[in-house]
């Protein structure tokens, strides 16, 4: 009678049981929360940026934009700040407490982001489920850097008299919205290759959901 295979660790697969999770449940939600606190502030700050822009060329349809105008646009993008700004923190200190951060993020060595950027771009940078690439560990690093610098610009924009020393870190008023443009910018582009990262490997995405790979294809069987 023919069996299924099951797992064992003799033959190296996964132990009986339930498997352990690729990501926790704490980052899968910290996760999503972020993303939608970022959809939130990036898409009213287009609707605020509107009202007074930057540069000429730059113009953002209110199609895409969330506020409806300036007022509505300010009172989401406040909640979206606190949003971010609580759900960041935990997730800060989660990483830090729990190894993530240094497990999943580090070691960035030159060498290895080359390769894997060269790997890449001719579409031949292997995935293995759980583990984090160089280029991937470093666009993690950076987008965490730019959440910070877009919180500290947003404050010193939104409060320039009462935090007059942080927004002179930025050259003062319109320093600050330079740098909180430039942040946004990052982040969107991170975003962007983020969303194609995941269309190019699409099974990465039910790890961040349900914390496994969905293995779609029949079992194997072997007879005794």
């Amino acid at each position: 009678m023919d069996r299924p295979i099951t797992a064992s660790p003799v033959l190296g697969g996964t132990p009986p049981g339930k498997p352990r999770p690729l990501h926790s449940g704490f980052v899968r939600a910290t996760h999503w929360i972020n993303a939608l606190a970022i959809l939130i502030m990036v898409t009213s700050g287009w609707r605020i940026y509107d009202a007074s822009p930057l540069f000429e060329a730059v113009f953002f349809p209110k199609g895409i934009t969330l506020g409806g105008w300036l007022g509505g646009a300010l009172q989401w993008h406040f909640a979206g700040m606190w949003l971010l700004v609580g759900n960041g923190l935990a997730y800060v200190a989660h990483g830090f407490a729990s190894g993530h951060f240094r497990r999943d993020f580090l070691p960035l060595r030159p060498r290895e982001i080359l390769h894997d950027m060269i790997a890449a771009l001719k579409f031949r940078l292997p995935h293995v489920a759980g583990r984090y690439n160089a280029v991937q560990r470093l666009l993690y690093v950076g987008v965490l850097g730019l959440g910070v610098l877009v919180v500290l610009s947003g404050l010193a924009i939104w409060k320039p008299v009462q935090l007059q020393l942080l927004t002179a870190v930025f050259g003062g008023y319109e320093g600050g919205r330079l740098v909180h443009f430039a942040a946004m910018a990052g982040i969107v582009g991170f975003v962007v290759v983020h969303l194609a990262l995941v269309a190019l490997v699409p099974k990465t995405l039910p790890t961040m959901i349900i914390g496994r790979e969905l293995h779609l294809g029949r079992a194997r069987e072997v007879k005794p």
